[in-house]
């Protein structure tokens, strides 16, 4: 999977990568540039939804598409398909692209909208990765965990970056007797949760 990265996937990566760079160098404001994860989280992150049980694999904040091609690395080893949702259209015309570019169209379904009002109706939840607008996160959590499977892995980004704002989200997560969970002081901090 990780050794063997198709060159279509692995161009579009460096493209957004660039892009990335160059918004935050010219200081686009925080809601419109990319904010994607470091490669380093992108490798964790393949490797733990590779891991998860077969079911429903879900992604709460597209963006330009970047950690979905991770995840798309392996949904396709997996042999399964990746739903994500999008809330901004700038963000979706960009990762349409990427999903175009990339060569993943086929194992991803990119949703337009409010993850919130469609994450409830997916049952048999195995992974879901969690990087969207941080004070909807608790929310999303409560609306996710439910309808995850024995085994199944949700992954909350930005655990140490932002813990002032999602604090309380993750010591509840923590606490929660529903999931085993722990913070993994990985890029910008990743909070791992495995249902019981």
């Amino acid at each position: 999977m990780l050794h063997d990265i198709p060159r279509t996937i692995e161009q579009r990566m460096r493209f957004l990568e660039e892009l990335d760079k160059k918004q935050r160098e010219e200081g686009v404001s925080s809601l419109q540039r990319l904010r994607q994860i470091p490669p380093e989280t992108g490798t964790f992150l393949a490797i733990l939804a590779a891991s998860a049980p077969a079911g429903t694999y879900l992604e709460i904040g597209t963006s330009g598409g970047y950690s979905t091609l991770w995840l798309a690395l392996a949904c396709r080893q997996k042999g399964r398909k990746l739903i994500t949702f999008e809330i901004l259209k700038e963000k979706v015309k960009i990762a349409t692209e990427t999903f175009a570019q990339a060569g993943v169209e086929d194992i991803v379904q990119l949703i337009h909208g409010d993850a919130r009002e469609y994450v409830r109706d997916y049952k048999d939840v195995s992974f879901c990765f969690l990087d969207a607008e941080k004070e909807v996160y608790e929310e999303c959590y409560e609306l996710v965990v439910p309808n995850m499977i024995p085994g199944g892995i949700l992954i909350a980004d930005n655990a140490i970056s932002h813990k002032d704002i999602l604090h309380e989200m993750i010591e509840r997560a923590l606490h929660d007797r529903r999931v085993d969970a722990v913070v993994v002081p990985l890029g910008r901090g990743e909070l791992v949760c495995r249902k019981i």
